[in-house]
């Protein structure tokens, strides 16, 4: 008898649970808009259960106090999402060495290996051993603190962190943009999501260079998406005052991803976590993004297209997308950015393997973590809410003028942070962070409110194309840069000279820009009508002999208006 009854429970309570989670997926669709609880009705109906009726209203009541966090909870979901793929993307730069140690890719050199001396200690530096010979007796007191093994950089390290990245990036970002323009935004992302969470997971089972060559590739293919499929989406999502600070938002994940890079990629391999050394950064990383993949792909839901910006010219004319991306604005935008791009890029790739090689007995990875999480976040948000903030005032002009006057104040500072001793260097990097840093959300901003709706995530996908290709292939030439003159010399061109450069290019991008535009002068309607005595007065200027009422004038009617 008792095993009937509790055979019984099980059974109403399997129906409940089936009878809830048929329209609980519905409810949550209507998240991103008003809840209206009397749609929970047409769903209950179909089930005739009192209980799952009130519980089903229940849920709505919750879901109509918490709607207004969907959209800051997609924003969330979306940004770490691109942390977690830059992190794939810059982790390179910081295990280059370990890799290289175990794939057997890159140059080999004499370098400092003692955890008890001091680079002023040593008689005979050991960059000067040109052979392995030379470079295994140099000794101290009967310590030997030199080796001669891989040190992560040359052209293989730089081929695997830049073109097998960008060539398929580029290419990609294309695609998706067009793509993004078409399909459903939200199931694109989540399978992009899925592709660099994989490729990550399988960079970190690796044993051969050309097979983590391919696996960058991948990596490549899935992150491309991020940019333009979530540009497109936020911009739907939010208002015009609120885009910029949005937009730098959501590219911050670019910092947060490259900066997380540093204490993963030089701590946790010396844990050396079930003897899987620098692996165990990439399998972690990868289980993340999948589950990532997984909430974007469950939680979200495709918005309601809307235009934003500049839909046609003046005269009605629809733009087709060649004249929009040859517009005169768009294309020294695009090369501006480039330019910029390279310089960060050049650095991103670089600034961890350079701080070894320049200063081997500092322990620098928490200082470059907090200079780019905490200073480069600043940098992100306030350039956000500055451009935001003046751009009813100059137009859009105001957001291209923020970029110019950043990147030249952070110029002089991105050369200190190479030329000083790493105290100094930290100080004068931070200071750089905090208004290079304004640039990418600010950009995209730009872009967005310039070109038409339809044609919106193409542009950014073609304009990640040319700017991912300009400045993703530029930091190749670091290499033979830095044997013709050395590494600190090839970054005071290719990384603070790239700043320089774009600052002039942004400040003459920003006269092609628009400036404010004119904004009516609103009539309170429910104000009393004003008089106007300036016309019918007495010749002795006393009081007016007739009074007319002034009403605001009638506005005019066009033909084939849609108003």
């Amino acid at each position: 008898m008792e095993t009937t009854r509790n055979s019984i429970r099980c059974n109403l309570l399997r129906a409940r649970v089936q009878r809830l989670s048929a329209f609980y997926p519905m409810l949550c669709k209507l998240a991103d808009k008003s809840v209206d609880c009397a749609i929970v009705d047409i769903f209950a109906d179909k089930y005739d259960s009192y209980n799952s009726r009130h519980q089903a209203r229940m849920l709505c009541s919750i879901m109509q106090q918490f709607a207004f966090l969907y959209k800051p909870y997609a924003l969330a979901l979306m940004s770490i999402g691109y942390i977690i793929a830059e992190l794939g993307h810059f982790l390179i730069g910081v295990t280059s060495k370990a890799v290289a140690e175990d794939l057997h890719y890159g140059d080999i050199s004499c370098q400092f290996n003692s955890t008890t001396l001091t680079m002023a200690e040593l008689p005979m530096p050991c960059e000067t051993a040109e052979n392995s010979t030379y470079c295994q007796s140099l000794e101290l007191n009967g310590s030997y603190y030199c080796e001669w093994n891989y040190n992560g950089l040359g052209l293989d390290y730089q081929i695997l962190a830049g073109p097998s990245f960008i060539a398929v990036y580029t290419i990609v970002g294309i695609i998706l943009g067009v793509a993004a323009d078409r399909y459903n935004r939200v199931k694109l992302l989540t399978v992009c999501t899925v592709i660099f969470s994989i490729a990550i997971i399988l960079s970190g089972a690796v044993i051969e260079y050309w097979q983590l060559v391919i696996l960058r590739m991948l990596l490549a293919a899935g992150e491309a998406g991020c940019n333009p499929l979530a540009t497109g989406l936020l911009s739907d999502w939010f208002s015009e005052e609120q885009r910029g600070l949005v937009m730098s938002i959501f590219n911050w994940g670019i910092y947060g991803g490259y900066g997380i890079a540093f204490p993963v990629g030089r701590y946790i391999p010396n844990l050396n976590a079930w003897d899987l050394g620098w692996r165990i950064c990439y399998y972690g990383a990868g289980v993340i993004g999948l589950i990532i993949a997984l909430l974007t792909g469950l939680s979200l839901t495709e918005p309601e297209r809307k235009t934003i910006g500049e839909e046609s010219t003046n005269d009605g004319e629809r733009l087709s997308i060649w004249k929009v991306l040859l517009q005169p604005r768009i294309v020294l935008l695009c090369l501006a950015a480039s330019i910029r791009h390279s310089g960060g890029l050049c650095f991103a790739y670089n600034c961890d393997l350079y701080y070894r090689d320049y200063f081997p007995d500092y322990d620098l990875g928490w200082w470059l973590f907090a200079v780019t999480i905490v200073i480069g976040s600043l940098g992100v948000v306030i350039g956000g809410v500055v451009s935001d903030k003046i751009v009813a005032k100059m137009g859009i002009r105001s957001r291209v003028a923020c970029l110019a006057i950043s990147q030249l104040i952070a110029t002089p500072f991105a050369f200190g942070s190479v030329y000083f001793n790493p105290l100094w260097a930290m100080i004068t990097l931070g200071i750089s962070y905090f208004f290079a840093e304004m640039w990418f959300g600010i950009v995209f901003a730009v872009v967005v409110e310039i070109v038409p709706l339809k044609l919106r995530s193409t542009t950014v996908g073609v304009f990640l194309f040319v700017m991912n290709n300009i400045g993703g292939n530029l930091p190749i030439l670091v290499e033979p840069t830095r044997i013709a003159i050395g590494f600190r010399e090839s970054l005071y061109i290719f990384y603070a000279g790239c700043y320089g450069i774009s600052s002039i290019m942004f400040f003459f991008t920003m006269f092609l820009m628009d400036g404010p535009a004119e904004v009516e002068r609103k009539v309170d309607k429910e104000a009393p009508p004003v008089y106007d005595n300036s016309t019918f007065t007495n010749d002795d200027g006393q009081l007016p002999t007739l009074e007319l009422s002034s009403f605001p004038a009638r506005p005019p009617i066009y033909e084939h208006s849609r108003l």
